[in-house]
This record gives structure tokens, C-alpha cells and sequence, in this order.
């Protein structure tokens, strides 16, 4: 048993060993009787310009937890006796063959990482690119234009999170999320992020981590394959055997975890060509906004936006038009970033964000993006949602000029349907270069109609918001996956046994964090119904 003492309130300014003195004042103990001490969570009370606070969550261990707590007769002050470990019971089916993970995004790392400890030798197939050259290959698309299909910021190691922010924030609550970040600071993750309330690790940090668990599950029996596409699968009397790799070769075994991103458009087509069941899933899409992030940083922290202690602002909005009974808001915020070319098809333009652990470049970005669902696209097809976004990453490719140059529109214009001329204080720091245009010719005039009430929305919560200068890049379709692969409780496929959607791209994740989690409640699945390979 632990005590929790949680809303530890000191000043900005205020040591952080402070913190500890708090605890041991409201649970009434003494300082020298405590072990075990920890931070469970650190956030930052900006509601007050004047006076900004750290708030903190701790638990310890001490003598007689139980009477401690009822001595301190505070809200605040708990006895947490939650078993950390529950029973876990292998299944007793034999595996004839190694399990096949295919994808390497947080849904397959986190699959294989727990089916590598648990002596499952799991077989990953990804069809990008190591890391190393994975970076490699990005960098050369920005700086020439080349794209490779197979190796860029939607496809490779790691999955579209590492060139992103890495953010690890999450709706979800669930025991696995502490699992998760401890992997993610064993392999070189910041500490922090184990109790920072919005922790985030960066795109610089992240190429190590990622790499460092790849080298984890081979040393643990496991065997990661880039360059490996999956390009079909073999079924058999309704059961998955195995799968064709390039075109040109078989792996048969009777479990396949299929973690691929969202953007994983060919594999889609084969999984629903080969009978698997899908359904439409509503996401989202719109554009990139930048603002000088000092501009950000002055509204949420008011005259402490400089100091030591407090990191890059960021924020998140929401809005809802009554008009056209749509929701509008900010998604993938990355303060001090870069707008990002994340394009993964010929000649369709689609932009991303992404931040450096320090966050410290010039620009705050995010998305603002609409809800689109069923009643926009063409047809009931299950991938209706792909065409759509294909149709309006085209028209962006086209309206800014082609060579994956982005359409860009100050927002003062955009407001006012004219294309801009000139750029003002805030530099588009989109890694292709830009052309100015209209980016009503590359949206959904819904959504530009309900873009234009949410920033003016967001201009009364963050004040400058939708100040003339501030720079709208085109476009952002890739917030979600526009399908789902409807699967059973047992995390199967509905209509083909021994085959396991998992994570983001499944449709049953949204962030680095759920996904990881998915996979690995995927991989339990799977080992409560096999025992481990001999």
C-alpha cells in the first residue's frame, strides 16, 4: 500500500523540494519516516496571469499507512491499495509457427515487445524503413522533392508519431499507460514524461527510442524485417496462415497482428479485397496554423511567459458550429515546431506537425480541423473516407503549384477570400516551400465555412489568434484512420480467425499512447489463448 497525496501547490518560483515538505505537512508525517517517494504528476495552473502554480501528485511509503491517512483526515490525502499485478494465465494452445506482428507504429512495437518478454520470438514485418534510414530518406524529400513511397513520414519504424511531437497525452485510463512510458524512458525517453501532465518526448528523442526497443525485442528472440511489405495474406477455410511478403515470398503462421497506420491505403484494399469486414469511420481534416509562438506564450502565462521553469505554451480549442452542426478544433499541437510534408502517395500533398524535444523554434503550429463522416463522401464503400481525403490531397498538390509546395494563406485573407500577396510576421516554416493561393480551392466548402467561424472562435479564447498575419497551410487529412476493421472481443477479426486489427490504423486507437495500449492488449489476447513457444 501506498499514500497519495494529491493538488501539491507551490509557487513558480518555489524549490521543488518544497513538494515533498507539502506532502509530509498534509498526510501529518514526518519527513524521516518516509521511502519510497515519488512524483505521480506535475501540471501548471496558468488560469491566473499573475500568479502561476505547479501542482503535483506524490505517493510514498511509510510505517502504518492506514492510521497515517486517517490522521490526516484530508480529501486529499489517500491510501491507494491497488494490486499492481494481477494473475496472468497463459493459454495452453500450441503455436505451430511465430506470431507475425506487421507494422512497427506504438500498436506493433508495444505487441511485440510484450509477446518478445513473454517468450513468443514474435516475427515484425515493416514495409518502411529502419530509423536511421527512414530519417535519411524524409530529410532527402524535404530538401529535393523526391519521395520515396515506402519510407517517409507516414511509413517506416516507428509509425507517423516519430516525425511528429511524440506526444504522449491520452483520453484513456488504463493501468498499461505506466508500462508504456516506463519502456519509453528505459530506451532513452526523458524521466519526466513519467509524471509530467502533458509530457511529450520530440521527434529528436524518439529516433533513439524507437530504435533502442526495436534492439530490445531481438534481444529478447524476436525478429524485426524492414523493406518487407505485406502484400497479401494467405487464408485458409476462413483462418489467416500467413502472409505474402514483396510479391515475392511466404511466413505462415496462424497469428497476425495487422498494426498498420492509418495511411496504409494498398493494405486496406487487399485486406477488404481478401474479405475482411470494414466500416467508415468519421475523422477529420483542414489545415495547419502558425503563430509566433511568443505570441502563444504571452497569452497562457501573461507576465511569467519567459520564465526558466515554464515550457513552450500550447492549447487546445474546441468549437461547434450551430450553423452547420459541425465540430471545428485544434488537434496535434506542437509548440515551437514546424509544419512538416508528410505525403506518402505521387502527387497528393498532406501536411503534418512536428516538434524537437525543446520545442524552441520561432512558430507554435496545429491543426484546426472539421468533422467529416458518411453524409460527405461519395458512396457507403468502406473506403470511401481514403477516396475522399485522396481527392482533396490532390487538389492541394495542384493548387500549390506541384513538387509537394504548399498552398499557404495568411488567415487575415483566408477570412476575406483573397489570395495573400506578401507575408507579415509570422514565416511559414513548411519543409517544401510554399506558393500563396486560395485554400478554398483545396477544401470542402463546408469546411471552410466552419473553419472561418472557429477561428474567430478561437480568437475570443486566445487573443491574436486570427490576427491577419498569422499562416494557414494546406492541407491536414490525416487526423485519423477513415475505417475501421471491425473485430470481435477476442480482438479477432470478424470474419477471418487468427488474424488481430490493432491500434490506430485499425481504427481503435487516436495517439501514440492508445495505440500502445491497443497493442498491447492485442498481444495478451493472443497470449491467453497460446502458451509461449518452447
Amino acid at each position: 500500500m501506498t499514500i497519495r497525496v494529491n493538488n501539491i501547490r507551490i509557487s513558480i518560483d518555489d524549490s521543488i523540494d518544497k513538494v515533498l515538505d507539502k506532502a509530509c505537512k498534509e498526510a501529518k508525517v514526518n519527513k524521516k519516516d518516509i521511502w519510497d517517494y515519488k512524483i505521480l504528476k506535475e501540471s501548471i495552473d496558468a488560469r491566473r496571469k499573475n500568479k502561476i502554480d505547479l501542482v503535483y501528485h506524490v505517493e510514498f511509503k511509510c510505517n502504518n499507512e492506514s492510521k497515517v491517512v486517517a490522521k490526516a483526515n484530508s480529501k486529499d490525502v489517500l491510501l491507494d491499495t491497488t494490486e499492481l499485478d494481477e494473475v496472468f494465465t497463459y493459454g495452453d494452445k500450441k503455436l505451430e509457427k511465430r506470431p507475425i506482428v506487421v507494422g512497427t507504429g506504438p500498436a506493433g512495437l508495444f505487441a511485440g515487445l510484450v509477446l518478445a518478454k513473454n517468450g513468443y520470438t514474435p516475427y515484425i514485418l515493416e514495409r518502411g524503413s529502419c530509423v536511421e534510414k527512414r530519417t535519411k530518406d524524409i530529410q532527402g524529400f524535404w530538401n529535393t522533392g523526391k519521395l520515396n513511397l515506402e519510407s517517409n513520414v507516414q511509413f517506416g519504424e516507428g509509425g507517423a508519431g516519430t516525425f511528429s511531437d511524440g506526444k504522449l497525452t491520452t483520453r484513456i485510463k488504463d493501468t498499461r499507460i505506466s508500462y508504456v512510458l516506463e519502456e519509453f524512458v528505459e530506451a532513452g525517453a526523458p524521466p519526466e514524461i513519467m509524471y509530467s501532465g502533458k509530457p511529450h518526448i520530440g521527434t529528436d528523442i524518439l529516433q533513439t527510442v524507437v530504435k533502442n526497443i526495436r534492439e530490445k525485442i531481438k534481444s529478447l528472440g524476436g525478429e524485426v524485417k524492414f523493406d518487407s511489405k505485406v502484400t497479401d495474406i494467405i487464408v485458409k477455410n476462413g483462418e489467416i496462415k500467413g502472409v505474402v511478403v514483396n510479391n515475392e515470398y511466404e511466413i505462415y503462421s496462424d497469428v497476425v497482428i495487422f498494426a498498420i497506420g492509418h495511411s496504409a491505403r494498398d493494405t486496406y484494399e487487399m485486406l477488404l479485397n481478401r474479405g475482411i469486414e470494414f466500416e467508415q469511420k468519421p475523422f477529420a481534416i483542414g489545415v495547419r496554423i502558425e503563430h509566433l509562438q511568443s505570441m502563444i506564450d504571452e497569452n497562457q502565462y501573461g507576465a511569467f511567459a519567459k520564465h526558466p521553469k515554464l515550457r513552450a505554451a500550447d492549447y487546445k480549442l474546441t468549437y461547434t458550429s450551430k450553423t452547420y452542426n459541425r465540430p471545428c478544433y485544434s488537434f496535434c499541437m506542437c509548440p515551437g515546431g514546424l509544419v512538416v510534408a508528410a505525403a506518402s502517395e505521387d502527387k497528393r500533398l498532406v501536411t503534418n506537425g512536428m516538434s524537437e524535444y525543446r520545442r524552441d523554434r520561432d512558430n507554435a503550429n496545429s491543426a484546426i480541423v472539421v468533422g467529416v463522416g458518411s453524409n460527405d463522401f461519395s458512396s457507403s464503400h468502406p473506403l470511401a473516407g481514403v477516396e475522399f481525403q485522396r481527392h482533396y490531397e490532390a487538389l492541394a498538390y495542384k493548387v500549390g503549384g506541384g513538387d509537394y509546395i504548399a498552398p499557404v494563406q495568411l488567415v487575415g485573407d483566408f477570412l476575406k477570400d483573397e489570395v495573400s500577396k506578401k507575408i507579415g510576421k509570422v514565416n511559414p516554416s513548411y519543409t517544401r516551400g510554399y506558393n500563396f493561393a486560395n485554400l478554398k480551392d483545396c477544401l470542402p466548402d463546408i469546411v471552410v465555412k466552419v473553419l472561418k467561424e472557429g477561428i474567430m472562435d478561437f480568437d475570443r479564447k486566445i487573443k491574436g489568434f486570427a490576427s491577419f498575419d498569422a499562416v494557414l497551410t494546406g492541407i491536414e487529412t490525416r487526423t485519423s484512420a477513415p475505417i475501421k476493421i471491425l473485430r470481435t472481443e477476442e480482438f479477432e477479426s470478424s470474419t477471418i480467425r487468427g488474424l488481430y486489427p490493432s491500434g490506430e490504423g485499425a481504427g481503435y486507437a487516436g495517439g501514440i499512447m492508445s495505440a500502445a495500449v491497443d497493442g498491447i492488449k492485442t498481444a495478451e489476447k493472443i497470449m491467453k489463448k497460446y502458451a509461449p513457444i518452447e
